[in-house]
């Protein structure tokens, strides 16, 4: 008889035949008629517009590289007259509204036997022409524009990069040209234009996904070169932003974008604007090797299937109205012993595990149930135990950070003036880092009597790895600094200390310099720093020239230069790292180098570390209840002259 059976045998019977039918129908139904629907939209929705876009983007980027091509072919086959290449420069700029400037930069002494440079440059500024030579100054041999296609013997595409002053986004395209001498075709320059990526980020812009969905461009590294989030263009790669969000799928997708690889990813990735899981579609842009990429919001996808949820909604309440009539008919049987097990389960609930369950006599799923929780209170004992001992070594952890946080913070100077009987200068620094524990750290000591080595770096990422590699890297230029060697020097043989089992590819920027305290004569290396602002007696605020040098611990091999300025009586130098000008408000507005720049010239009659705390405050005013984001540093020296 059904009364003799147990509980499994009832709720299966009657589960069975009162859901099977109705759930089956419904989740079939629905399954199959969503995903066609979804699908089928997303691959026309993708393929039309990813069509389109790319068609729009190949068209500039092709108009763009038949220009220098074009040059190229004619300076193969006509003489080096100078005013004939001026012409024809000015011609290509003025012409061209899609192009920002123009050169030919010809190989060592290969336009007149007396000159090692020879490149003239027309580019657009401010509304009007303008002309410069690259000279000895700018060493174009150098760069990757003119290095690469040398190289290679072929056109090529140069990875995006801000132009002067850091405000425009552009990118070159370069292409080689030759001569015939001695009857063999040897280089003889480059050809290469400028183009702002304006036009290219408003046609990527153009792409209206439903409400929230959008397009973007990477380069061929997986930089961003557009995005709907501006502090991510030239600052963040689809790696970054995988690694940031442990997003294995985007990981395997900026893989294949930066391949040239064109598809739809095959699962949902989530919106780093919304932070809605979307479908993301793909293709390369094959002129310049880099790649398109739309997201195609999930949930406004289906707003196409609305009614097909109505009738999901409708088959659901009908069948829990059955399920319920089922689940009434079999609680009967079972609600007696199951109610005095739920009175003692409120004793163990309010932690009382030594209340003793009812007996339960039978065999069936009741006594077995009255096993389980049996288990289950001893389990729960043993839980609460092991719980408390995990909150206390939560509370360990917690102290330990702040004990490291105290350690790191132990190894900077912070002791002020910190020579007292020095008077030729004064130092003062600071730190405030985003975490407990930060990345940027400065320095400063002497090699000898009259050098004083000072040092402000910024190492990639946060938390304890990038303390460990700040420790490090500290620890070597002071070593390297007090053998009596230039910056260059010190600066080189640390990257090659560094690059050695640097097997999570950290770096770190770093700004050193040595002042001669009797001289005033500052020697100085920046490999990838921020470049600091000299403040002259005057008042004027003025950014040392950058060099262009590499990161360092990104390469083996890389050799640095050295660099000297010479301070006057009662001028400063103001060190600081990215953590300062990109700090942002409540409106993504960063503090920015303008800003600071007009801070710093303010009344010149203040001490360096009035001058510090003064920017500490403009910077707490501008960014208000804005959580800060990376670590502050900030360094001041003012020579005041050898008595």
């Amino acid at each position: 008889m059904l009364r003799n059976k147990g509980i499994a045998f009832k709720l299966v019977l009657l589960f069975t035949l009162s859901s099977a039918c109705i759930f089956a129908a419904i989740f079939t139904y629905n399954y199959f008629v969503s995903r066609q629907m979804i699908e089928k939209e997303i691959k026309e929705n993708a393929g039309n517009l990813i069509m389109t876009t790319t068609n729009r983007i190949e068209a500039m980027l092709s108009a763009v590289q038949k220009v220098p091509e074009n040059i190229a072919y004619f300076l193969e086959n006509s003489t080096n007259d100078e005013q004939e290449l001026f012409q024809v420069l000015y011609a290509i700029v003025e012409n061209n509204p899609e192009i920002y400037g123009a050169a030919i930069a010809f190989e060592p002494y290969g336009f007149k036997k007396d000159k090692e440079f020879f490149a003239p440059y027309f580019y657009k500024a401010f509304g009007a022409m303008n002309f410069k030579y690259l000279d000895k100054h700018y060493n174009y041999f150098l760069w990757d524009w003119y290095q690469i296609p040398r190289e290679i013997e072929k056109p090529q595409w140069i990875e995006p990069y801000f132009g002067e002053g850091g405000g425009i986004i552009m990118s070159s395209y370069s292409v080689p040209f030759y001569k015939k001498v001695g009857g063999k075709r040897r280089i003889a320059g480059v050809i290469v234009v400028d183009i702002s990526l304006k036009s290219l980020r408003d046609i990527v812009s153009s792409i209206k996904i439903l409400k929230s969905g959008y397009g973007f461009l990477i380069s061929k590294n997986g930089t961003f070169v557009t995005h709907p989030l501006k502090e991510f263009i030239m600052n963040e790669t689809i790696f970054t932003i995988a690694e940031a969000r442990d997003d294995v799928k985007l990981r395997d997708v900026g893989r294949k974008m930066i391949k040239g690889e064109q598809g739809i990813a095959p699962m949902w990735v989530k919106s780093a604007v919304t932070g809605k899981s979307c479908w993301m579609a793909y293709v390369p842009i094959q002129s310049s090797g880099w790649s398109l990429g739309v997201l195609f919001p999930q949930d406004e996808l289906m707003e196409d299937i609305t009614s097909l949820n109505q009738i999901v909604l409708f088959l659901g309440i009908t069948g829990i109205i059955l399920l319920g009539v089922a689940v009434v008919f079999i609680a009967g049987s079972i609600t007696g012993p199951l109610r005095h097990m739920a009175k003692a389960t409120e004793h163990i609930g309010s932690g009382n595990f030594d209340i003793e369950l009812p007996p339960v006599k039978t065999g069936d799923e009741v006594g077995k149930l009255s096993e389980a929780f049996s288990f289950m209170k001893e389990s729960l004992k043993e839980y609460i135990r092991e719980l408390t001992e995990a909150t206390a070594s939560k509370e360990r952890m917690e102290s330990e950070l702040k004990i490291a946080h105290d350690i790191q913070m132990s190894i900077l100077p912070k002791t002020f003036p910190p020579y007292p009987e020095r008077t030729e200068f004064d130092i003062y620094a600071t730190i405030k880092p985003a975490r407990e524990i930060g990345g940027d750290f400065y320095d400063f000591f002497f090699t000898d009597d009259e050098h004083l080595c000072f040092v402000i770096a910024d190492v990639s990422g946060k938390g304890i790895p990038a303390a460990l590699f700040m420790a490090l890297t500290k620890t070597l230029i002071k070593a390297k600094a007090t053998m009596g060697l230039t910056t260059d020097n010190i600066i080189s043989r640390v990257n090659e200390d560094l690059c050695i089992g640097n097997d999570m590819s950290m770096f770190v920027t770093v700004f050193c310099g040595i002042l001669n305290v009797k001289t005033g004569e500052v020697q100085y290396t920046n490999a990838g720093h921020n470049p600091p602002l000299l403040i002259k007696r005057n008042g004027d605020v003025a950014y040392l020239e950058k060099s262009g040098e590499l990161l360092v611990g990104v390469m083996e091999g890389v050799q640095y230069t050295a660099r000297r300025i010479m301070l006057g009586r009662n001028e400063s130098l103001f060190l600081y790292t990215d953590g300062v000008t990109e700090a942002m408000n409540e409106r993504d507005e960063l503090f920015s180098e303008e800003r600071l720049k007009k801070e710093l010239s303010k009344d010149q009659e203040r001490t360096v570390d009035q001058v510090i705390h003064a920017v500490m405050r403009e910077m707490a005013e501008f960014t208000g209840s804005t959580p800060q984001s990376d670590d502050i540093t900030m360094m001041m020296i003012t020579y005041k002259g050898s008595l």
